[in-house]
């Protein structure tokens, strides 16, 4: 699995590519292969911890039968596990050296067994004789996910999202909800922080609102700088992502709404409707919206939980 860490400060839901991807940044594996070495240009810290990639893999659940998805596996230490409990896995790759090792690694065509026996036989179920994993390699920024379900199924997806571009991918998984049922995701910790926080918190913002619109947020683990090899500076988190969204519960159009809260959250230190009347709505309607919807004249976005807000979208846009 991969990890990559960054000094950067963060900046919620803005794009911070460099012009070469940098997808593959830190590699995480527990595997016993030496010729791999840590390469300090490239920031690499290998998971060291095999308990860890166990608790990883376990978070997504039942898989068996079903087509797994796995973002930056490095050199496989969770694909191994993986490969084991599910029908498929579909392992996206940039790093075009440890993309061939994977590809040796897990070559050849084996059944896939279920935990779970058949209930008309009572036997180990085998769910598929295709090949377990299959390797892409490529920028997960650019592959379609959608055509990597099966008909009639929804995908679970495991691994870590790159510091730099976390929001970019948390919005690629989110554009496809439709096809995705859970994501188990490892993530710099303040970064967690941040998606997971509640209104009226410090780390609440874009991010976090964004993120709950579309998932229930859960906090699996958080792994020390002493579980990875050599240690990074930081520490990381796993999150839970089961897609669930809310927009019909809220009664709000995806894309209007969310341009809304970019407009709401655009800058932390302003009020909301500040934020709002600099995006261009009147000041008249933003103030009767915001009294109706039970809003303080001088509260801030962040303050604000997204059944008050989309309230307050909806009678802007009425």
């Amino acid at each position: 699995m991969l990890m990559r860490h960054s000094g950067r400060a963060y900046a919620p839901l803005r794009s911070r590519r460099p012009k070469v991807s940098l997808l593959v940044r830190r590699i995480r594996s527990n595997s016993g292969e030496t010729d791999l070495k840590h390469k300090p240009k490239l920031g690499q810290n290998f998971l060291v911890d095999a308990a860890a990639c166990a608790a990883i893999a376990d978070a997504l659940g039942d898989v068996s039968g079903r087509t797994v998805v796995e973002i930056g596996p490095g050199k496989g230490a969770i694909t191994g596990i993986l490969a084991r409990r599910t029908g498929r896995l579909v392992a996206i790759e940039l790093d075009r050296v440890l993309a061939a090792r994977l590809r040796e690694r897990f070559a050849g065509t084996a059944p896939v067994v279920s935990d779970r026996p058949s209930i008309e036989t009572d036997r180990p179920l085998v769910v598929s004789d295709r090949p377990t994993v299959e390797v892409i390699e490529a920028d997960v920024l650019e592959v379609d996910l959608a055509v990597l379900a099966r008909e009639g199924e929804k995908l679970a997806v495991v691994g870590n999202l790159p510091y730099y571009i976390t929001s970019d991918i948390l919005l690629r998984l989110f554009h496809f909800h439709g096809a995705i049922s859970r994501a188990v995701v490892m993530v710099q910790r303040e970064v967690a922080d941040r998606v997971a926080a509640s209104p009226g918190t410090r780390d609440y913002g874009l991010l976090s609102a964004t993120a709950q619109l579309y998932a229930r947020v859960e906090k699996v683990m958080t792994l020390p700088p002493s579980a990875f090899s050599p240690p990074p500076e930081v520490h990381s988190t796993v999150l839970r992502l089961t897609m669930r969204p809310r927009f019909a519960e809220l009664g709000v159009e995806a894309e209007g709404f969310i341009g809304f809260l970019k407009a709401g959250f655009a800058q932390k230190r302003k009020t909301l409707a500040k934020n709002l009347r600099a995006a261009g709505f009147d000041a008249g309607r933003v103030a009767a919206a915001m009294e109706a919807a039970g809003i303080a004249a001088m509260a801030r976005a962040e303050e604000i939980e997204l059944e008050r807000m989309a309230g307050l979208w909806r009678g802007l846009k009425g």
